[in-house]
């Protein structure tokens, strides 16, 4: 998969939009308006945090980090979510509470609605894009979501929330329209700041795992032992540990008691063949440690 694409695609609609709802937010007076360009301000932000986390993922190695820079993208991921979610709910709720305590006078509505409509569309765009990126890679979305890449999962949801976010301004702004009762305008910024809210606490815990270190998925490891354990030259696996470096990068340790009689040579070319075979199984564990028990 390509992420750079579905980063960049989102830095792009993102500007868009946080143009275009910030212009008719100042126009008509929405607080509802107002937070989607709050939303999208942030995502804008955001996006382009995942980019600075990507670039710095790809650095080589070096004494400092012998292991590579794939952790980059799990921090950045974090702050991400943190600014599009938790600090853009927090200002959409300030917002809509402002809106709720002394009610403005909301005008130009035709406009309001139109742009919220836009946003609904370019969102759908966005997602479009992922999962075109997605089909690129023969992956599917469920792997997406139940993957490492917070980065990625996080944009999706995004999307998602803003979709959702825009659908209730749209209803509040016309019932604003109906009912002339302006306070509406705030309850759905408030309800939009809640929704990002929720979503920004829930990621960011699922973050935390990644953060402070996370080993691979227990069929991952299975998958692994099974590979090892039918060699004929092993006798034992004594002990394996893994922990994830990045969204496609793994470190996996392995001590293993092999059977006797093999030459040093014998026991350098089994765990050669092994640390291939683990390779080929998953593409993702760049980083293998074999110690033979003694």
């Amino acid at each position: 998969m390509r992420p750079q694409v579905i980063i960049i695609a989102t830095l792009l609609l993102n500007a868009s939009l946080f143009a275009v709802n910030l212009a008719v937010a100042l126009l008509s007076g929405s607080r509802a308006v107002l937070s989607q360009a709050i939303y999208t301000v942030t995502d804008l932000v955001g996006s382009a945090f995942l980019l600075w986390g990507l670039y710095l993922s790809r650095r080589p190695a070096d004494y400092d980090r012998p292991f590579g820079h794939g952790r980059e993208r799990f921090f950045w991921a974090f702050v991400s979510i943190v600014v599009s979610f938790t600090v853009a709910g927090l200002l959409a709720l300030s917002v809509g509470l402002a809106q709720i305590a002394s009610p403005e006078k909301i005008t130009h509505i035709g406009y309001g609605l139109l742009v919220l409509g836009g946003t609904v569309v370019a969102s759908i765009a966005g997602i479009y894009v992922t999962l075109r990126e997605l089909r690129h890679a023969r992956e599917t979305l469920g792997s997406l979501l139940a993957s490492a890449n917070q980065g990625l999962k996080s944009i999706f949801y995004q999307d998602l929330i803003a979709i959702f976010g825009a659908i209730a301004a749209f209803v509040g702004l016309v019932i604003v329209y109906r009912t002339g009762d302006n306070v509406v305008d705030g309850l759905t910024a408030v309800v939009e700041g809640l929704i990002l809210f929720a979503a920004g606490v829930v990621l960011s815990a699922e973050s935390r795992e990644y953060l402070v270190g996370r080993a691979l998925e227990p069929r991952d490891t299975r998958l692994i032992l099974s590979i090892v354990e039918r060699d004929p030259r092993v006798s034992k696996v004594r002990d394996v540990h893994s922990m994830l470096i990045g969204p496609d990068d793994a470190l996996l340790a392995m001590r293993i008691n092999f059977r006797d009689g093999l030459t040093t040579d014998q026991l350098e070319q089994t765990i050669d063949q092994l640390t291939a075979a683990i390779r080929a199984a998953r593409p993702s564990v760049h980083h293998v440690v074999i110690e033979p028990e003694s």
